[in-house]
């Protein structure tokens, strides 16, 4: 008999932000196989002797490929019991889930998909904003800021993202920001538009930063820090004149 698998979503790294479901299911699996962000205190919810398996993949590091995860998945869930497949922040968003789901799919194997705290929201609620913001941020986009390569994705909406209305966040953007705070500038949207740069979010190393989004491109160009980080800029960014935290 095949097992089963339980897609959990980690949040951004803090433990007292999974979800009652979350915490259930890590103390019931047999076997978690786990993002590097998912690691950690995370991982005391773990029952004596289940297996646990890092999987994580991390810009500039060496990293298991996609497709060997998903195997290890399905090899994991054949094997019977309970399969726990940790995912940071939420599963959904730029998690890599849909390659996965489809690997189970194909293999016969049933899953649940449990949702988390996504690291966007966890960063507003850290420098004490909102995401939307009444008449100036009525809309909020995600974007991620590399594709496959490394590189900022061709193919993205420009415009959109150049939105003066919208509250924009942008994942794993570090390195390829200088590159779309251009492409932002030419099509219409000030450096001196308000810009959030939140690292290692709701942990004990989280450094938020209030800026423009020129300034960061400057500061981004001299120094990359290897912390997990979002970028959120737009409207919000500028509810309060409160520096780092």
């Amino acid at each position: 008999m095949t097992g089963f698998v339980s897609f959990v979503s980690s949040g951004p790294g803090d433990p007292e932000l999974l979800t009652v479901k979350a915490v259930d299911r890590l103390k019931r699996a047999d076997a978690i196989l786990f993002d590097d962000l998912s690691s950690g205190p995370i991982l005391g919810y773990a029952k004596p002797g289940a297996d646990l398996i890092g999987v994580g993949k991390r810009a500039s590091r060496p990293s298991p490929k996609q497709q060997a995860i998903s195997q290890l998945l399905v090899d994991y869930a054949k094997g019977g019991g309970r399969i726990v497949r940790l995912k940071s922040g939420d599963s959904g968003l730029f998690g890599r889930l849909e390659e996965e789901l489809l690997a189970l799919k194909k293999a016969g194997i049933d899953y649940e998909i449990i949702p988390g705290v996504s690291s966007a929201f966890a960063a507003t609620a850290a420098a004490g904003i909102p995401l939307t913001r009444r008449l100036t941020a009525r809309r909020v986009q995600f974007v991620t800021g590399h594709d496959v390569t490394g590189e900022l994705p061709e193919n993205i909406n420009f415009a959109a993202l150049a939105d003066p209305a919208a509250t924009t966040v942008v994942f794993m953007g570090k390195r390829t920001f200088g590159k779309l705070q251009k492409t932002l500038q030419e099509h219409g949207l000030p450096a001196t538009t308000p810009a959030l740069l939140a690292e290692a979010v709701s942990t004990p190393s989280q450094i938020l930063q209030r800026t423009t989004i020129g300034a960061l491109a400057a500061q981004l160009a001299k120094n990359v820090s290897s912390a997990p980080a979002l970028i959120l800029y737009g409207p919000l960014a500028d509810l309060d004149d409160d520096d780092d935290s």
